[in-house]
């Protein structure tokens, strides 16, 4: 796995949404324990900050040690820099995994046998990811003709992985469900600006021109939006799955 967000590590932390409450709550009656879980790709650690208030133990991997040092620091949060296809962790050693908005830039074969061993009998495994943002019907074309058209040669293939809700991506576990969320917020025209600033395809168009891509829609997307917040949806999708 390929580290695409030490670059932008900061503007990460500050401008990426977290989940829903109600991912969580449909998330953790379904785990038997509460012992350990591993937030693997944690990056800046949000998703195990909220494990943390529910399980004794949270270890929390990433490849980007400029993520990992974004992440807040608690007393029974471990963080570790770690590939998630080799973590350094013994068979059987947790009841949750969880990876968010990630797994399509893993080797799923290695991850999902590493999955599998860690574990415990029982254990529960937890993939989720969000789509492209919804704002209005005057937004939406011109972001979304950002997103696909002038971007697309910068975007690695795995990306296209989030479009089809991880479809593509083999799940090899018992009881498989599914669920969808979505994500609310209230942004300003520069919020959103400085979001599109965390997509990797940006930051590999800048590295490649050294030019901010951004611009190019900025000053059309900001009249649009006009000088209020707008309402911001992004649509978030959820597997899981239990070791037998």
């Amino acid at each position: 796995m390929l580290d695409r967000f030490s670059t932008q590590a900061d503007l990460y932390a500050r401008y990426r949404i977290d989940y829903p409450a109600a991912l969580y709550q449909w998330l953790l009656p379904r785990v038997p324990g509460r012992e350990r879980a591993w937030d693997c790709a944690t990056g800046n650690g949000q998703v195990a900050v909220v494990l943390a208030g529910h399980f004794g133990q949270v270890e929390a991997t990433d490849i980007s040690a400029a993520q990992l040092a974004q992440a807040p620091a608690l007393p029974n949060i471990c963080y570790q820099q770690a590939p998630a296809e080799h973590p350094p962790f013994p068979a059987g050693s947790f009841d949750l995994v969880t990876v968010a908005q990630a797994v399509h830039w893993f080797d799923m074969a290695a991850f999902n046998e590493e999955v599998a061993r860690v574990l415990r009998p029982g254990g529960v495994v937890a993939e989720w990811g969000y789509g492209l943002v919804s704002i209005s019907p005057e937004l939406d074309p011109l972001i979304r003709e950002f997103y696909a058209r002038t971007m697309r040669p910068y975007w690695d293939a795995n990306r296209w992985h989030i479009d089809d809700e991880y479809a593509r991506l083999p799940f090899p576990f018992a009881r498989v469900e599914h669920a969808r969320f979505t994500v609310q917020r209230q942004w300003s025209a520069e919020w959103f600006l400085n979001y599109l600033r965390t997509w990797s395809s940006v930051v590999k168009y800048e590295q490649q021109h050294g030019q901010d891509p951004v611009l190019r829609i900025a000053q059309e997307l900001t009249q649009r939006w006009g000088p209020d917040e707008r309402l911001v949806e992004f649509p978030v999708f959820a597997r899981l799955g239990r070791k037998e």
